[in-house]
Order: structure tokens, then C-alpha cells, then sequence
């Protein structure tokens, strides 16, 4: 009879694998902890966006899900159906009339058989319920906020500043990858350090200079200063222009390429993963920015975007929570679409400029 060495299972090689095995599984459960904490807001938002306010009220001791308990209609009046304890298991009936310590019960699915007198305290039943979404939610908060509307302005302001700052940042990191300006690395330090500049401190000065040529109330002050381009967008261009072999630009020159043209032509092509990084970083900051659509289109409520009319709107609906949410997650659809659609440019454009290739 062959005897099997139960040793080799002892072997160093056995637990290393092990040890690795368990903290592999610790990681991953760790990470799924902590997705789960950082979407539990969301799922909140959604759930909530699905509920009528006595669902929300209910929640608070019931089920955090949008159900309702389930009602039979008898002679005009809608009872609760419950789950009753009987001799023969749990039944589904409906409370006819509710006793101190007797109730009487009757079944939805055979309402003409006798009444049933059940023992027992009947509020500690578990009443029965069913999903009841209300997805009336969308459309109600869609016609309050004038969704419509607040779309096509949230979309003018973003989409024209994502084409200022692409057109702009890629122009600067250009001529601070590949040209020789005198200082360039003085120059390029002063930008960059402008990142940590809190916008607060250019709010009075920036604010004063807009009201006097008349721009306040106008949709200029969010667009036209994204044109000029801004020191995080430019350092993660210029890392990854400064990561693309120049021989490619002196083959084109050679073929009587000009600067623009190898911009055009060699850069760019070779370059999505950073510019739809860039693109999709200024146009989140543009759907979310909140303080300065404030300031300069409180005079014109309409040309307000979303940011500021969802505030408004919450201010004066502030007792439906449900539609709160549901304003919240309307505003959120446009930019997590575009996220997913553009998602493997986006990583790769953000690890490629983060290291040295």
C-alpha cells in the first residue's frame, strides 16, 4: 500500500501560497467594504427617488426598500394583509377587525369562506408586502425644475469651456514639451504653482473686473477664462507630450511638417488617452461648480445651470425628499454616461501621465 507524505503540504512553498491566498482575500474583501461605504450614498439616492414620502416615513422602522403592504379591497374598504400563525402553517389574510387579544381574519383568495378568529396580539404580525416604485417621481421633477432648460444651459457652459481648455491646455503643454523658451522651467513651475491658488482669493478682484465690461448675468465669466488654460490640466498634457519619442516630429519636419502641423498630425493622434482625461476632468468640474454660476447668474435665473437650480429647487421642496433625490439623480445621468463611455481612455490617461515612461 503506497503511503502518502503528508509533509509536503507543511512546505515553506504551501504556506507562502497560503499567506498570499489570505491576504489576497483580505485585500479584495477590504476593497469591497470600502466600495460599498463609498456607493451606499448613491444606492440611497436611488432608492429614495422611488419611494412616495410615506414610504420615506415608513422606512424609518420598516423596510428601507420602495414596497408597500398589500391591501384587499372588501366591501369598499382596503384591509392589510398579514402573515398569520396557523395550525396548519403561515397563511396570507387580511385583518377584517383587530382585537386587544383576539382579530378576525378573512382569506383574499377565498373572501365568501368564513371569517377566521385568530389568538394572539395581531400588532406583532409581519405584515406582507410588495414593490411599489414610484417612478411618477421623474416626470413631476422633471416639469418642476424645467429640466429641459437647465440641461441645455448646463450643457453650453460645459461642453464650450471643455473645448476652450482642451484647445488652450493642449496648445501650452505643446510649447512646453517641445520648445526651447528661454526659462521654460522656471515658466512651468509658476503655472503649476497656480493649482494651489483657492479661487476665493481671485473671487472680489475677478467679480469686480466682469461687472464693469458687463459680463454679470451672462454666461461669459464660466466660458471664456477656461480659453486660457489652468496649471492642472497643462502639467498632465505636458507629461505625456514629454513622453512621446521625438523622432516622430523630426520625421514629419523632415517631410516639411511645421510646428502645427506635427501638433496636429503627430501629437494629437498619439495623445487621446490624456486629452479625453482632460476633457472629461474640466466637464465634471464644469456640471458640479456651484460658486461661481452662483454669483454671476443670480440676476438671470434663466441661464442658471443645474448646479444652482437644483440648490433653488431644494430650498423650496425641501419637505419631499423623494423629489430632492430624484433632481439629484436626473443631474447625475449625463456626466456617469460619459464617464462609462470614455472609461478606458480616462485610466489610461490618468496612470500614463502619473509616471515616467
Amino acid at each position: 500500500m503506497a503511503v502518502i507524505d503528508k509533509s509536503v503540504n507543511r512546505s515553506p512553498a504551501y504556506a507562502r501560497q497560503l499567506n498570499k491566498f489570505a491576504m489576497a482575500s483580505l485585500a479584495t474583501l477590504f476593497a469591497a467594504m470600502v466600495l460599498a461605504a463609498y456607493l451606499s450614498p448613491f444606492g440611497y439616492m436611488i432608492v429614495t427617488s422611488l419611494k412616495t414620502r410615506d414610504q420615506i416615513t415608513a422606512s424609518a422602522t420598516g423596510p428601507i426598500l420602495p414596497v408597500e403592504i398589500v391591501k384587499f379591497e372588501h366591501e369598499g374598504e382596503l384591509l392589510d394583509v398579514l402573515n398569520v400563525p396557523l395550525e396548519d402553517g403561515t397563511r396570507e389574510l387580511a385583518i377584517l377587525q383587530a382585537g386587544r387579544r383576539e382579530s378576525t381574519f378573512i382569506d383574499p383568495a377565498n373572501p365568501q369562506a368564513e371569517p377566521i378568529l385568530w389568538e394572539g396580539r395581531w400588532r406583532e404580525l409581519k405584515p406582507v408586502y410588495e414593490y411599489s416604485l414610484q417612478t411618477g417621481n421623474f416626470k413631476e421633477a422633471w416639469n418642476r425644475l424645467d429640466f429641459p432648460r437647465i440641461l441645455f444651459n448646463t450643457s453650453v457652459i460645459a461642453f464650450t469651456g471643455v473645448f476652450g481648455t482642451l484647445i488652450s491646455c493642449i496648445c501650452v503643454a505643446y510649447a512646453f514639451a517641445r520648445f526651447p523658451i528661454p526659462g521654460k522651467r522656471v515658466l512651468f513651475m509658476i503655472l503649476v504653482s497656480t493649482i494651489a491658488l483657492p479661487r476665493q482669493v481671485m473671487l472680489v478682484p475677478t467679480f469686480a473686473f466682469f461687472n464693469e465690461i458687463g459680463w454679470t448675468g451672462t454666461w461669459l465669466p464660466l466660458i471664456v477664462p477656461h480659453f486660457f488654460s489652468n496649471g492642472f490640466n497643462v502639467f498632465l498634457l505636458r507629461q505625456y507630450f514629454a513622453g512621446l519619442p521625438r523622432e516622430l516630429d523630426e520625421a514629419a519636419m523632415i517631410d516639411g511638417a511645421g510646428p502645427l502641423r506635427v501638433l496636429i498630425s503627430v501629437i494629437i493622434p498619439q495623445s487621446w488617452p490624456a486629452i479625453v482625461a482632460v476633457g472629461l476632468f474640466h466637464m465634471v468640474f464644469a456640471w458640479n461648480d456651484f460658486f461661481e454660476p452662483l454669483i454671476y447668474t443670480l440676476g438671470n435665473p434663466k441661464i442658471q445651470p443645474l448646479s444652482v437650480a437644483i440648490q433653488n429647487f431644494n430650498s423650496r421642496f425641501g419637505q419631499q425628499p423623494q423629489l430632492i433625490q430624484t433632481t439629484a439623480l436626473l443631474g447625475l445621468a449625463l456626466p456617469v454616461v460619459l464617464f462609462f463611455l470614455a472609461q478606458r481612455f480616462f485610466m489610461r490617461g490618468v496612470v500614463i501621465t502619473g509616471v515616467d515612461k
